[in-house]
Order: C-alpha cells, then structure tokens, then sequence
C-alpha cells in the first residue's frame, strides 16, 4: 500500500524559504513520477512543480526561479524547496505518486506566508 506523508510547512515572512518533504511508504521514488501541488482557499488545485522518471523536471510559471524539486530515486524522500516566497504561494501543498493511471495523494501541509 503505497501511502505518502507531506511536512515541513509553516509560516513564513515574505522572501524567506520553506523544504517540504514527502515521504513515502509502500514503494521507492525509483518507481514513481512526483508531482507537488497546492491548493488556496476558494481556488482550484494546480500544479506546481513535477519530476519524472529520467530526471526531467517542469515547474508553474508563477514559481520558476523559485521553487526546486527533487527526489531520491532509491529511497523514499521527495522535496520542493521553496525559495523568495511571496503572499501568493500561501496554499495548502500537496505531494503525489505518479505511475500510468494511477496517483496517490499525501494529506498536505500549510504553507502560509505573511509578515
């Protein structure tokens, strides 16, 4: 059973930097795409930052420059390091497990960024 476990959130000045972590039990990241996402209050889920397979990784415009995610392959750990943050990226963040059809989501952690 894969199950996927999100931390390292919490409150933030403007221009200062955030690690989540996502870690995950039942597999490796060797085996799966990951893919962190946010959600704010009233405003649809999107997608913010994937790393796939072979290492390629694609970010939100609105975080490019800012964010870096990255993976072990041979363990369990996922990361987005969230660097210059600004009011906007406050969001309830979420990491997933992507393989073919199926996803698997982690609980989330707030993100909240505010003087």
């Amino acid at each position: 059973q894969v199950q996927l476990v999100e931390s390292g959130g919490g409150l933030v000045q403007p221009g200062g930097s955030l690690t989540l972590f996502c870690e995950l039990t039942g597999s490796s990241f060797s085996a799966y795409n990951l893919k962190w996402f946010r959600q704010a209050p009233g405003k649809e889920r999107e997608l913010v930052a994937s790393l796939d397979l072979v290492g390629s990784s694609d970010y939100a415009d609105s975080v490019k420059g800012r964010f870096s995610i990255s993976k072990d392959r041979f363990t369990s750990t996922g990361k987005l390091q969230m660097d210059s943050l600004k009011p906007e990226d406050t969001a309830t963040y979420y990491c997933s497990a992507v393989r073919g059809s199926r996803t698997f989501w982690g609980q989330g952690t707030q993100v909240t960024v505010s003087p």
